[in-house]
């Protein structure tokens, strides 16, 4: 199985951001126990590609980079272990970087000139950000009409109360989401509570 259709078997990727790298471990350990051994580990701060690193080296889960904006951030999140790259928008030359490199990448695009842009560059399965105020549901559903080979992994504004509705749609082949990896729970150090969320979230995706 291929590292895209391993990620979206999964339909739920948590997208982590940790502020110390010594939370990664036991994140794993809480998210593995919880039946979601995968997670987009997001360059939103200083202890991303530590985190990475210690995730990685488990061997017992799919680790990505997230917010990735950069070439260097490419490199970084290569380097450290990531196997898969998130970027929120589309860029080119992080496109460029990760086919050169040979790593899955999944940019952002939420507008039809962006998605063509993605197409030329031979990508089909996009990242869908920021999903709810950019339409939701129904404009992935709108977008299905013209790029009907395209997948979509819809990613903020999805939690619990809207889960369903956007894993129904046959075009979104996962979707990201923090609720079950919370800042908050992670720095107060509350691993059992992210493995019952993890664990409740993947319930519902199979229900899906």
């Amino acid at each position: 199985m291929s590292i895209e259709n391993d990620l979206t078997a999964r339909r739920i990727i948590p997208v982590v951001v940790l502020n110390d790298a010594k939370d990664a471990e036991p994140l794993a350990d809480a998210l593995v126990k919880g039946d979601l051994p995968v997670a987009e580990v997001t360059f939103r701060t200083a202890a991303a590609a530590d985190s990475i690193k210690a995730m990685a080296a488990r061997g017992d889960m799919l680790v990505g980079a997230g917010t990735v904006i950069t070439t260097a951030q490419v490199e970084q999140a290569i380097e450290a272990g990531a196997k898969f790259i998130v970027s929120p928008g589309f860029s080119p030359a992080v496109v460029k970087a990760c086919q050169e490199a040979k790593i899955p990448v999944f940019p952002g695009a939420v507008t039809a000139s962006e998605i063509q842009a993605a197409l030329e560059f031979g990508l089909t399965t996009l990242k869908f950000f920021p999903a709810e105020t950019s339409g939701g549901v129904k404009a992935i559903k709108a977008f299905t009409a013209p790029f009907g080979q395209v997948k979509f992994i819809p990613t903020g504004g999805v939690g619990p109360a809207n889960l369903m509705d956007y894993l129904s749609v046959p075009a979104v082949a996962a979707v990201g989401g923090s609720w079950m990896v919370a800042s908050k729970l992670v720095e107060a150090g509350d691993f059992a509570k992210i493995t019952e969320l993890s664990a409740q979230a993947v319930a519902m995706a199979k229900e899906a």
